[in-house]
């Protein structure tokens, strides 16, 4: 019973963070976030505080600032000031002080050079110690030619392999992203791995090998054979506990044997082009 009690406190949360996500441009009043969780708007503001670790405004700001931070590096061909308004700011003033206060950087400086280890520590989700039973499949995974880019760096910079893979995309042509499966392969757990020896592989679906190129992008294989699959939804900053859950509750349970290749992401839609609320990532655990 407590356990369902906490889930259901936890799933309450839930929807204001979403509800957030997704309207995080327009006024939100502490009355109408405590309407989307069913509290009473009297003990709204300091339930929030305690379960998030900050305050409903400062959450609200650092949503604001991610979108944001999101739109300077991934469409650096858009205006700052528009970016600063489609955030909900009014000025792009209040926009690089908000900016600078945040993440140590003006909003000019992060497009030219994002420095992502003080932007993950300022925007860091409450940490959820059990999750909610998930929806999980086992499917035949087919074995996928795919252009990599490997990632060898602190998980925080994953976002600048990012986009030098984006690069090579455009300029190429070779793995479009309408037509082509993006994905990402998790060698280590960020979470217990010394940054300088984090691996991640960045990989789109491709029908030829790779040529040469100055990005460092190389052709390799996604084996096929049984994955066990659990559906994301929303930020990837979340994908972990996904992973957690697949690892810690369903696996015991299953009664399967893991296979000999690490556990991968089939990311279904993309920021920027994707609002973060509506990311959708199959989260792969290869079986025997």
């Amino acid at each position: 019973m407590q356990s369902t009690q906490a889930d259901a406190y936890a799933q309450r949360f839930e929807a204001v963070f979403a509800h957030i996500e997704r309207h995080f441009a327009e006024n939100l009043t502490v009355e109408r976030l405590s309407r989307v969780a069913h509290f009473s708007r009297f003990h709204f503001h300091r339930q929030f505080t305690q379960y998030a670790g900050i305050s409903v405004s400062r959450y609200i700001q650092l949503t604001r600032l991610r979108n944001a931070s999101y739109r300077l590096v991934f469409e650096d061909r858009r205006r700052i000031i528009d970016i600063a308004l489609e955030a909900g700011f009014e000025s792009a003033a209040a926009f690089s002080r908000a900016f600078r206060t945040a993440f140590g950087q003006s909003p000019s400086q992060f497009r030219k050079r994002p420095a992502w280890q003080p932007w993950r520590e300022r925007y860091r989700l409450p940490v959820r110690e059990r999750r909610p039973s998930m929806d999980v499949h086992i499917i035949d995974f087919p074995t996928t030619r795919v252009a990599t880019l490997e990632h060898r760096d602190a998980p925080e910079r994953v976002n600048d392999t990012a986009r030098t893979f984006i690069e090579w995309r455009k300029e190429t042509g070779l793995s479009p992203v309408a037509s082509s499966d993006t994905f990402g392969i998790a060698y280590d757990d960020p979470d217990t791995t010394h940054p300088a020896a984090f691996r991640f592989d960045i990989c789109g679906s491709i029908e030829d090998d790779v040529p040469a190129n100055p990005q460092g992008v190389v052709t390799r294989y996604i084996p096929g054979g049984r994955c066990a699959v659990a559906r994301h939804h929303g930020s990837h900053e979340r994908l972990g506990e996904v992973a957690y859950y697949l690892y810690r509750d369903w696996l015991p349970e299953s009664g399967e044997e893991l296979r000999d290749y690490p556990l991968f992401f089939h990311y279904r839609n993309l920021i920027p082009d994707t609002p973060e609320h509506e990311l959708i990532t199959d989260v792969h655990l290869p079986l025997r």
